[in-house]
């Protein structure tokens, strides 16, 4: 099995983000750092969050996590332990994600938020950045959807 980490870079919405714990239990992902501003499982006194829980349906107690402040030296790490670090992201350098037909390393794959992205900071340090084609005339899908959509391709 694969090693998969997701590391989610300011995400604002806690019912995207329990979402997002419960695709990422259900394909096989092993950690979920959670940046910034994301939202996590439990309150500041450690208490579970109803709001959380309604919509992750208990996978954030089946999913490795940790909060973290800044994203630098958690790709960094992951760098160290020879993960290969993808964005999702629309950006200049992105290349369009398809199904991978040979065997990804390790991988961590960094999602933003609805508004800014991925951070720059981000973007820089990462190996490689992909996004998903649109057909339509919306520019984006919810953050959540995206990362179910590119969680599944990179698993091909």
């Amino acid at each position: 099995m694969r090693s998969m980490i997701l590391v989610l870079d300011n995400l604002r919405s806690v019912e995207n983000t329990a979402s997002i714990f419960r695709t990422a239990e259900g394909l096989g992902v092993s950690k979920v750092y959670l940046i910034g501003t994301t939202p996590a499982p439990l309150d500041r006194f450690g208490r579970k969050r109803a709001d959380f829980a309604k919509v992750s349906l208990g996978s954030e107690d089946m999913l490795e996590w940790e909060y973290v402040k800044d994203i630098g030296p958690v790709i960094e790490e992951l760098k160290s332990q020879n993960f290969r670090i993808i964005a999702l992201e629309q950006d200049s350098r992105a290349q369009k994600l398809e199904p991978r037909t040979k065997h990804l390393e390790p991988f961590a794959l960094i999602i933003g938020n609805e508004v800014d992205g991925v951070s720059k900071e981000a973007l820089d340090m990462s190996d490689e950045i992909v996004e998903i084609e649109m057909k339509g005339e919306k520019e984006s899908l919810n953050v959540s959807v995206a990362t179910g959509i590119a969680l599944y391709q990179l698993l091909k």
